[in-house]
């Protein structure tokens, strides 16, 4: 799959599923992910300790996979947008956005890369471009490019409708962590404020079209949001795969081991 086949399932109201890369950091590991039911993969630059050649040699061996390599960057930002695209990110998440000019300079940078200053703010803001062929030009380039914005916060959830008005978003995602604290119940995911407020979130952007991410870390949590109308799924990190896995089968081997004469 590629990033104009992902947008295009969900365009027509399908699903897909990945999972955050917080940990991994040798590519060698990457081609483990084909096969195992992931459509795509988020990679950490936020949170996770990558530097920029690290990330380059990660999207590199990715894109040999059947996972599409989307980038979490650090702050909503067109300087950290394009680095990542020009890595070979097929898609960026920029995090914790709550103004319309936060969204317009990641737009600008995902979607019409490598259009600068003036001619890009004219772009996003009235649709006018340089010409049909440096359109035409850019609608190529970037038709696999996936812009997803971050909506964290109280202010985000108010700011929500007028976000939304910007052309070229593909997906909104939904911090649980960070949401849940500037609602004041950090990490209290089954308090009626924090659900009310990312149904609302599910639902105001579902009337436009666009898919939503709610990630969180157990399959109760993740299915219960997709039973509100998430399509565009993000379930658990690496880490957790990997310290769930020994657990369960570490826990497995040593009750077999328990029931055996000493």
């Amino acid at each position: 799959m590629n990033g104009a086949e992902l947008k295009a399932i969900l365009k027509d109201g399908g699903r897909v599923f990945g999972t955050m890369l917080s940990l991994s950091r040798n590519p060698r590991w990457l081609p483990v992910l084909d096969g195992v039911g992931l459509d795509y993969a988020v990679i950490d630059t936020e949170h996770g300790a990558r530097s920029r050649g690290e990330l380059g040699d990660f999207l590199t061996m990715m894109n040999t996979t059947g996972v599409v390599p989307i980038v979490r960057i650090p702050i909503p930002d067109s300087h950290y947008v394009t680095m990542a695209m020009d890595a070979g990110a097929q898609g960026i998440l920029a995090p914790y956005c709550e103004t319309v000019d936060q969204v317009k300079e990641v737009i600008g940078a995902a979607k019409w890369r490598p259009l600068k200053g003036d001619a890009v703010r004219r772009v996003v803001e009235t649709g006018e471009h340089v010409s049909e062929a440096t359109k035409a030009f850019l609608e190529e380039r970037n038709k696999n490019s996936i812009a997803i914005i971050g909506i964290e916060s109280v202010d985000a959830v108010k700011n929500l409708e007028a976000i939304l008005d910007v052309p070229g978003i593909d997906g909104i995602f939904v911090g649980p962590n960070d949401m849940s604290i500037s609602l004041g119940f950090p990490d209290q995911y089954d308090r009626p404020e924090y659900q009310t407020t990312v149904k609302h979130v599910i639902d105001t952007c579902d009337a436009r079209g666009i898919a939503c991410l709610v990630h969180h870390q157990n399959p109760e949590l993740s299915s219960y949001w997709i039973n509100q109308g998430a399509r565009f799924i993000l379930h658990g990190t690496d880490r957790r795969a990997l310290a769930e896995g020994f657990r369960t089968e570490f826990t497995e081997l040593r009750k077999v081991a328990g029931n055996l004469p000493k």
